[in-house]
């Protein structure tokens, strides 16, 4: 949640600019932050890294949050927001995950994205690995592809610039990032987040995330799980659909 908003802001004066998992409409419950923090009511530990607007993430929290929730949420901010991508972001809660010798999985979501609460909760109950995909069609200049190639090995591609992807290797399905992932073996959770720190600074979150999987080397410890309802928002109309959403299923 430490990005600029940038898309989410255009044409936005200075002054009205927010940070998008805080914007609402009529009601602060009907903001994507509310919305992901009430599915994770049953973790221990909830971790938010936040950098743009970081006061104001703050004030939210306290204001908005219910005592039961808000006595489980460990905020931390990211001064390289803008200097760094999204990989740090990751990196740091991660950091934040691993102090805690008794945890036993992690769960990770990026913070602009809206999930149905079955899928979500599919998600949760998993004894695995997980890797999800959602059901939009793959364009290279928005989506985080997901493949398996001809060894089982899952594998992301994503154009930062936005242009073409290409596949060098033979792969047996292709989707769609869910872009929401589950972690149960913290010692390589900890391999790859010390091998970002010290080779892949600069990398998106990505750069965590395929070095773990990339460890694992049995297929049957990775369940994938399709998200039937998931929305990345990204500008002021895809909040509009997501609220709609919400006004009808919940």
């Amino acid at each position: 949640m430490a990005g600029i908003s940038s898309r989410f802001n255009q044409d936005i004066p200075e002054k009205d600019k927010i940070l998008k998992c805080l914007y609402y409409e009529d009601n602060p419950q009907f903001s994507l932050i509310y919305q992901m923090i009430a599915k994770l009511k049953d973790y221990d530990k909830i971790i938010i890294v936040g950098g743009f607007k970081f006061n104001d993430l703050n004030d939210y929290l306290k204001e908005h949050i219910s005592k039961e929730l808000s006595e489980k949420i460990v905020l931390i901010k990211n001064d390289h927001y803008d200097d760094l991508s999204s990989g740090y972001s990751l990196y740091l809660g991660v950091k934040e995950a691993l102090t805690n010798n008794n945890i036993s999985e992690v769960l990770f979501v990026e913070g602009d994205l809206d999930i149905d609460d079955e899928s979500f909760t599919n998600v949760i109950n998993s004894t695995k690995n997980v890797l999800t995909f959602n059901h939009e069609p793959i364009f290279s200049n928005k989506a985080v592809v997901l493949y398996q190639n001809d060894n089982d090995e899952y594998h992301y591609l994503f154009n930062s610039d936005h242009g073409n992807l290409t596949i060098d290797e033979p792969f047996k399905a292709i989707f769609n990032s869910g872009q929401t992932w589950k972690f149960n073996d913290m010692e390589l959770l900890k391999i790859a987040n010390d091998n970002f720190e010290k080779y892949l600074i600069e990398d998106t979150n990505l750069g965590i995330i395929q070095k773990y999987f990339d460890l694992i080397k049995n297929s049957e410890e990775i369940e994938l799980i399709g998200l039937n309802h998931w929305v990345n928002c990204n500008t002021r109309e895809d909040y509009k659909l997501i609220k709609n959403y919400w006004e009808e299923n919940k």
